[in-house]
């Protein structure tokens, strides 16, 4: 750790050791866990990293002499402190009062950087507070620091803030939509493959070079868009999107006419959605976007958005030069955006102060050099093998270590700016997984994962040759479905892996036998279970679809998991048992996340009949009221009023910190329509201050 850094947090460690956080541990956890993200995430010098911890001390104790410390980093603990005096809740601040303020206290401009990293950390750790200072953290965070965190262009931070917020703010609607996330992630791989693969020869005859991105939005923005268009989860377009990146060269006009001919490619072989298309390549955006975006369906009806750019116009919309807040129609002063501005320079400018003969670079960057005097231009954190991929892809994989300096150091030493670097090599020598570990340029990781890969297949064709002779002994059979349960069973992450180990002698075969005929033995018991009533049944496949009838749900095929208690209407999904039929499951069950993902071959596609039959379906609603004794009357009156039924209601007085009354009613009900009717009745009762199914 540098010297300012153990000083600062010296300093902090001693006047805090009396302090603790909401769950007991020592409050020095908190600026340690936002000096990481500082540091290692965002990639802030030293001075900042200590800013945050003697911003946290003096804090706590105003009275604290810092005079030894630096004058820039007690400007950026003044900012601090004065940002931290700021509460909406107290001031009545609107979100963008709040900002300007921040603008007044953060004379430099790392203040507000430093913040969202403080931020970043109080949400991860979100849990531990109480629930009134949970619930306003959480509206600030959407309010100020998501915004901020985008238009800075801290884009994985701007994402994880959101799903936090998400997460804690609607966690079911949040597990709801993860859950059809995983749940539809097969369909979605499924799909990119079978999109890319008939475009691929003609765009290789076309002599177009390119790259292709498959996004999937995060659960936050998926919401949102539902919100705004008002469409279940199914009806959000770019849930997915195809993103082609051209590699060409920076003119526009070439440009151009690679873009369209992609578009022209895509669109003869998928049908467009003309409605959808946003030509932004003939009239970019003020602020600099440009880009193809068109909708297109395939052969089986599902659509697809598809996005088309240089690796030009890519570089400028990922890198903020395109400045999402523009980009998505938000507007800001003149004197906000200028300051923005200087924050995104300072991060991405930041100046090497030695050796002062070099000229100054940005902090993403570091300047090497050969012993015959040849400059390299690696990224930050680049190690010796970095460095020797740089020069030759066979000097990297044949890379023992090297010389800096006339001092010997291994293939993971990090290198600085102004190092003269010999490289070292060995005959002998061959890349090893580790060796992932110990780089962070492109060129080294691709050109790693292309030895490793070779070495592995090779492995793999052997291993493969060894289970099929051994099968055919057997007289069994290894379906595809099967190997990826086992390579999931046994944490292999492919086929490839999985062989790759039979090759090595790292599995027995004898293993996957024994997975054979274990299999084997649960279908023939699974089938003797589920009598044969004429209605689809789950056959391994995923393609079949039970239809359930709301009359019968007491039936012998199926029946509802108590779990979560499906109503008629509810997103559902089935799950094969061994000795009850088929479970129905809301998809955002508790248990959903982890019946999809260990026991996807369980899993049955289910949908309920068009038209409702009768019947009706056993739900719980959570009540929290202030304590009144009308409250019970003017449930009744609600109940009343609805096609329900009560069953049972139970009342837990003072039942929170809050001092609410809990009320916990069981009512039978003919559908979730008809439940949505009655908790909207309930919610609107004065007394009434939460409802929630359970």
């Amino acid at each position: 750790m540098d010297n300012l850094v153990e000083r600062a947090r010296q300093v902090a460690e001693l006047v805090l050791k009396d302090e603790m956080r909401s769950n007991g541990v020592p409050f020095i956890a908190h600026p340690d866990g936002v000096a990481a993200i500082v540091r290692d995430e965002i990639g802030l010098p030293q001075e900042c990293v200590a800013a945050v911890y003697l911003h946290e001390a003096s804090r706590k104790h105003p009275e604290l002499d810092l005079s030894e410390f630096p004058s820039d980093v007690l400007k950026m603990v003044d900012g601090l402190n004065r940002i931290s005096t700021i509460r909406p809740k107290d001031t009545r601040l609107e979100a963008e009062n709040y900002k300007k303020l921040i603008v007044q206290y953060s004379s430099d401009p790392r203040v507000t950087v430093i913040k969202i990293a403080d931020r970043l950390e109080i949400m991860r750790n979100l849990s531990i507070f109480p629930k009134t200072s949970r619930e306003q953290k959480q509206l600030e965070t959407l309010m100020l620091y998501i915004p901020l965190a985008h238009q800075l262009g801290l884009y994985n931070i701007k994402s994880e803030l959101e799903d936090i917020y998400f997460k804690f703010s609607e966690p079911e609607q949040y597990r709801s939509i993860k859950n059809k996330l995983a749940a539809t992630a097969p369909d979605r791989e499924r799909l990119s493959r079978e999109f890319i693969e008939p475009l691929k020869s003609k765009l290789d005859r076309a002599g177009i070079h390119y790259k292709v991105k498959v996004r999937t939005k995060t659960a936050y923005s998926i919401y949102k868009k539902m919100l705004v268009q008002k469409v279940p989860f199914e009806g959000v377009y770019d849930v997915y999107a195809m993103r082609f990146i051209i590699d060409c060269e920076p003119d526009k006009a070439v440009e151009h006419d690679l873009c369209w001919k992609v578009y022209s490619y895509v669109t003869e072989e998928y049908e467009p959605d003309t409605k959808r298309l946003r030509d932004w390549l003939t009239n970019p955006k003020p602020n600099g976007y440009e880009s193809l975006h068109i909708t297109v369906r395939n052969a089986q009806g599902n659509s697809i958005e598809v996005q088309i750019r240089t690796k030009r116009m890519d570089d400028i919309a990922e890198s903020g030069l395109a400045s999402h807040w523009s980009y998505k129609g938000i507007k800001g002063e003149h004197t906000l955006d200028t300051w923005l501005t200087s924050v995104r320079y300072a991060l991405e400018h930041k100046a090497e102060t030695k050796p002062e003969d070099l000229p100054q670079a940005p902090s993403g960057e570091i300047f090497c050099f050969t012993p015959t005097g040849e400059l390299r231009i690696l990224a930050a954190g680049a190690t010796v093998l970095d460095f020797a991929f740089n020069i030759h892809s066979g000097l990297g994989c044949k890379c023992t270590g090297a010389r800096i300096g006339g001092k010997a150091v291994s293939i993971k030493e990090k290198l600085k700016t102004g190092d003269v670097v010999e490289i070292l090599t060995s005959k002998n020598q061959k890349p090893s997984a580790d060796w992932l570990n110990w780089v962070v340029t492109s060129k080294a990781r691709t050109k790693i994962r292309q030895e490793l890969d070779a070495a592995e297949r090779k492995l793999a064709a052997e291993g493969r040759e060894i289970l099929e002779r051994r099968l055919k002994n057997w007289k069994l059979s290894f379906a595809d479905d099967e190997i990826l349960d086992f390579c999931k069973k046994h944490h292999f992450s492919g086929q490839i892996q999985l062989f790759a180990a039979i090759g090595s002698g790292d599995l027995d075969v004898n293993v996957v036998k024994e997975y054979i005929l274990a299999g084997d033995q649960q279908q023939e018991i699974a089938a003797a279970e589920l009598p044969a009533t004429g209605k689809s049944v789950y056959t391994g496949t995923g393609d079949d679809i039970l239809v359930l009838n709301a009359k019968d749900v007491k039936g012998i095929q199926y029946s509802m998991a108590r779990c979560c208690n499906p109503v008629f209407g509810d997103d559902v999904f089935g799950f094969v048992t061994r000795g009850e039929g088929i479970k129905i499951h809301r998809i955002s069950c508790p248990n959903a996340s982890r019946l999809i993902n260990l026991y996807p071959y369980r899993i049955q596609k289910v949908k309920w009949q068009e038209t409702q039959s009768s019947g009706e379906f056993l739900v719980t609603l959570s009540i929290f009221s202030i304590p009144d004794p009308t409250v019970m009357g003017a449930l009744m009156d609600v109940v009343a009023r609805f096609r329900v039924s009560l069953r049972s209601v139970s009342i837990r007085n003072k039942a929170n910190r809050d001092g609410d009354d809990e009320i916990t009613m069981k009512l039978l009900v003919p559908s979730n329509a008809e439940l949505d009717k009655v908790i909207s009745q309930v919610g609107r009762i004065g007394q009434v201050r939460k409802v929630r199914r359970v």
